[in-house]
């Protein structure tokens, strides 16, 4: 019988990137902005996603315990790329092991606070795990194809009285060089995470990346943007949806036009007003399904501006790997409670024989005030 060999957490070989709670500037990364990359489904999606043109090709598959990932559970990749890109900006050095509340997740993407977020939010996670990409896009000379998932793994951590203290995640190596290189990110409308729809959220990310400011936009025929979005409804059925964003005009800082070639069916994007702020300059590098209706982030002043320390919840210590295997059924850890007096005070790991405690059942908000 073969032994299954079990590896260290990828985050004891990684330097962790303390997320400060601020009001980043959103920003997308421009490989996932126009290829099928996400379901646009609320529903659960197993079905793969297969795409090619010319020499880039994308597959996306997914398991059916969780489902596909979905264009929501991309808001959680924004937010990662976001803060990653502010922090660099300003000094900070970082890397693909994020640690941060999921309040500062949360309500960074517009999203509310309450017990059902959070649940939304660890299936989101989940999704993102499990989901697995293969691709063409900046393949090496010599590797030309690429496999990773959105997270590498992920953990929730609790206080011993069951508090949520804060979560981490590693990113895929390939997503984070795609971030910390500024010729592949854009900044996005912060009015984006109001965006209900699959199909129209998938096509501001087309608007950005392609349209931009050019002041004649850019042209689409609808057969092929219904290639490129992935999406599993009938070309008759896509274009019927185009055409009811068009005329309703949602996309923050784009109109879009219904235009005829004969029998083709296209579909023009032209810039208006917008609001992005373009993102110029290199950077040197230093180191959900069901979801509802949301807002614009409202955040603070950026805490990496503040004269605060970051975040007190984890020691200078390491803190101990228990998600060996990315196993998404021990995504969480437990610490000692802290004082109500003393939440300053920085963390101490349990000891290494110390009983695990369940995870909190999302019907607190995390760490309280802060």
């Amino acid at each position: 019988m073969s032994r299954r060999l079990i590896t260290a957490s990828e985050r004891s070989k990684l330097d962790p990137f303390v997320v400060a709670t601020g009001d980043a500037s959103p920003r997308d990364q421009r490989d996932l902005m126009e290829r099928p990359f996400f379901s646009l489904a609320k529903s659960r999606r197993t079905t793969p996603i297969h795409y090619e043109a010319g020499d880039v090709r994308v597959e996306v598959y997914a398991v059916p315990e969780h489902g596909m990932a979905t264009i929501w559970d991309a808001d959680v990749l924004i937010w990662a790329a976001s803060q990653i890109v502010e922090a660099e900006n300003l000094g900070f050095k970082t890397s693909r092991f994020l640690r941060f509340t999921p309040y500062q997740l949360l309500t960074a993407i517009g999203r509310q606070t309450g017990a059902r977020d959070y649940k939304l939010l660890k299936g989101a996670l989940a999704r993102l795990q499990s989901t697995v990409i293969r691709t063409t896009i900046r393949g090496g000379e010599h590797w030309r194809r690429h496999q990773f998932s959105w997270i590498n793994e992920w953990e929730e951590c609790t206080t011993r009285d069951g508090r949520v203290e804060g979560m981490e995640f590693v990113l895929p190596d390939w997503f984070y060089r795609g971030v910390i290189d500024r010729s592949l990110v854009l900044a996005i409308d912060p009015a984006y995470f109001r965006l209900t729809g699959g199909i129209e959220r998938w096509l501001y990310r087309v608007a950005r990346k392609h349209a931009g400011r050019q002041p004649k936009g850019w042209l689409f025929e609808i057969a092929h943007l219904h290639e490129k979005s992935g999406s599993l409804v009938r070309v008759s059925d896509f274009a019927l949806q185009i055409r009811r964003i068009a005329a309703r005009q949602p996309l923050p800082g784009y109109r879009l036009r219904i235009e005829w070639q004969g029998r083709r069916e296209l579909l023009r994007i032209l810039p208006a007003h917008l609001s992005t702020v373009p993102v110029d300059g290199a950077v040197e590098t230093l180191g959900t399904s069901r979801a509802n209706g949301i807002g614009i982030p409202h955040a603070a002043l950026s805490g990496l501006r503040t004269h605060e320390p970051q975040l007190t919840l984890w020691p200078d210590t390491a803190i101990p790997g228990l998600n060996l295997e990315s196993n998404s059924e021990s995504n969480s850890c437990s610490w000692p409670a802290r004082s109500a007096d003393n939440r300053t005070a920085a963390v101490t790991p349990p000891p290494e024989h110390a009983a695990r405690q369940p995870s909190l059942p999302f019907d607190r908000k995390p760490g309280g005030k802060r």
